[in-house]
């Protein structure tokens, strides 16, 4: 029985990949979006209006699906307990899109520690950071100067396309139960490497000016509180002093090497032109 897999986050950075993958190979999607009318997604898409934080609107896109993929979009786990419990109810297989501070606790780890509770099957996506973030820099690499803190924090950004697949390994394919993978880019590269890598691949030219820690807490804390911040930062900071690990775990599961970031520029082009 080809069972529908349920996909949130389904609009998002992996979750768009996640669906067309999953869709290549023949298996029946289910997304649950806040607005189906302007999620854009694929025509024999299941689209299922209803909020991922929501138990109830959990529920009903979970009934009759065989797995799911768990994008958490809130900056703490409260209220998290319910909605895996509904998606456990319904299904036997959940994959969570979790990022590599999961070991340290915060919202990655409730979230992970609540997935654990209620299911078997569970595979984590410790991720490293998206490099798709970077696009945040886009009217400042046009402007030819890109200002943040911590240029010497070296990262190893991985492409969604990779988060992706490895996703969908993990959904449709056994031997990937009770396992937490680092998701990773195939280099650690600094945040000054970053801007030259896009300036090139877009044409441009673009330099790093260091911005004091205490201006970028503030801009962070208006968009996603101080806590949240807080916590970013010091994972910003202790990237300078010790890189960003580079996980072998992509290009064992998916038999070919991770994607580079500027793979991932590259592949970008269209998307910093247009901003």
């Amino acid at each position: 029985m080809n069972d529908p897999i349920l996909v949130t986050g389904a609009t998002g950075n992996t979750g768009r990949h996640v669906v067309a993958e999953l869709l290549g190979r023949g298996h029946r999607v289910r997304a649950l979006t806040r607005d189906p009318d302007r999620a854009g997604l694929p025509a024999e898409v299941d689209v299922v209006a209803g909020d991922v934080t929501r138990p109830a609107d959990v529920a009903a896109a979970a009934s009759g699906a065989s797995a799911a993929y768990l994008v958490w979009p809130l900056t703490d786990a409260q209220g998290v307990d319910p909605v895996v419990a509904e998606l456990a109810r319904h299904l036997r297989r959940v994959v969570y899109l979790s990022a590599t501070e999961a070991r340290d606790g915060g919202v990655w780890g409730g979230v992970e520690r609540a997935v654990e509770q209620h299911l078997d099957e569970w595979t984590f996506l410790r991720v490293s950071g998206l490099a798709v973030n970077t696009l945040a820099w886009a009217d400042q690499v046009h402007r030819g100067i890109v200002r943040a803190p911590f240029g010497a924090m070296r990262r190893s950004l991985v492409h969604e396309r990779d988060v992706a697949a490895v996703a969908v390994r993990a959904l449709v394919e056994d031997g990937h139960a009770r396992r937490a993978y680092a998701v990773t880019g195939p280099e650690s590269i600094s945040q000054v490497e970053q801007v030259r890598v896009i300036a090139e691949e877009i044409g441009r030219t673009a330099v790093w000016e260091e911005q004091p820690v205490d201006e970028a807490r503030r801009e962070l804390a208006a968009e996603v509180g101080e806590a949240f911040a807080d916590e970013i930062l010091r994972a910003w900071a202790s990237g300078v002093e010790v890189p960003e690990p580079v996980s072998p775990d992509v290009a064992r599961i998916l038999g070919r090497p991770a994607l580079t970031f500027r793979h991932w520029a590259r592949d970008h082009r269209e998307d910093f032109a247009a901003r």
